[in-house]
């Protein structure tokens, strides 16, 4: 199972997410970094493990401003080893065509800035392309046939419980196993809740692809010696 680290970005620093509630992010305080700068923060990550991918959210694209390419590319020209998933808000063929051209990484769809599912049917084949399944307690956020029809979705796909993201509860492995059934051979990621290495082996034992993680690793419940232990590629079926 793969272990991706979360960086939050908001006004160009890496702020600290408590549970979806986006007004109340502030900027990380966190061992593994002197700033809260995104290279000094992917850099203190780098220091647990070697990993090959981090996401990033981009919180000022998805509530309706600009997408900071600026910090990306300040990200791919100091890791250029590490592979960048990011969700900035895109919601329209033109606009990801355009940033998919300027390869600055994956383009993670996020479900809740989608209208309809016209853009993911539309990059469902592209390889770049993953797509975030976003819920809040029980409502879906986005398009309901978007939910309703695996069919159109991409072979990496993301299930974000915003409402545990930070909050120390645990993962949804409830709705997890739930999507994991609708998705035939897909790739399936958990995002929200993780708490320690327990937690881990809970969805490596689910089947998962991998995790998305971030106070996990801040604040050092999860060690490198951990991720270790599981993360594996999860392309290699063997």
């Amino acid at each position: 199972m793969e272990v991706i680290p979360v960086i939050d970005l908001m006004d160009g620093t890496v702020v600290r997410a408590r549970m979806g509630r986006r007004d109340q992010y502030r900027p990380i305080d966190t061992p593994l970094s002197p700033t809260s700068d995104p290279v000094d923060v992917v850099r203190g990550l780098l220091t647990l493990h070697p990993f090959a991918t981090i996401y990033v959210a981009d919180l000022d694209g998805i509530q309706g401003g600009r997408d900071d390419r600026a910090v990306l590319r300040r990200l791919t020209d100091a890791f250029p080893q590490v592979s960048l998933w990011v969700d900035n808000g895109i919601a329209d063929g033109v606009r990801a065509a355009d940033w998919l051209a300027a390869g600055l990484g994956h383009l993670v769809i996020g479900s809740e800035t989608q209208e309809d599912a016209a853009l993911v049917r539309r990059l469902a084949s592209d390889p770049r392309v993953a797509l975030s399944l976003d819920f809040r307690g029980q409502s879906f956020l986005g398009p309901p046939e978007l939910l309703s029809d695996p069919m159109c979705w991409p072979r990496t796909v993301i299930v974000m419980t915003l409402a545990l993201v930070g909050s120390g509860a645990g993962p949804d492995l409830e709705r997890l196993l739930a999507i994991r059934e609708l998705a035939a051979d897909r790739m399936i990621y958990a995002a929200g809740g993780v708490r320690d290495r327990a937690d881990l082996a809970a969805l490596a034992r689910a089947s998962v692809a991998g995790a998305l993680v971030a106070s996990c690793l801040h604040d050092s419940r999860v060690t490198g010696r951990d991720i270790a232990a599981l993360h594996v590629d999860p392309t290699d079926r063997r």
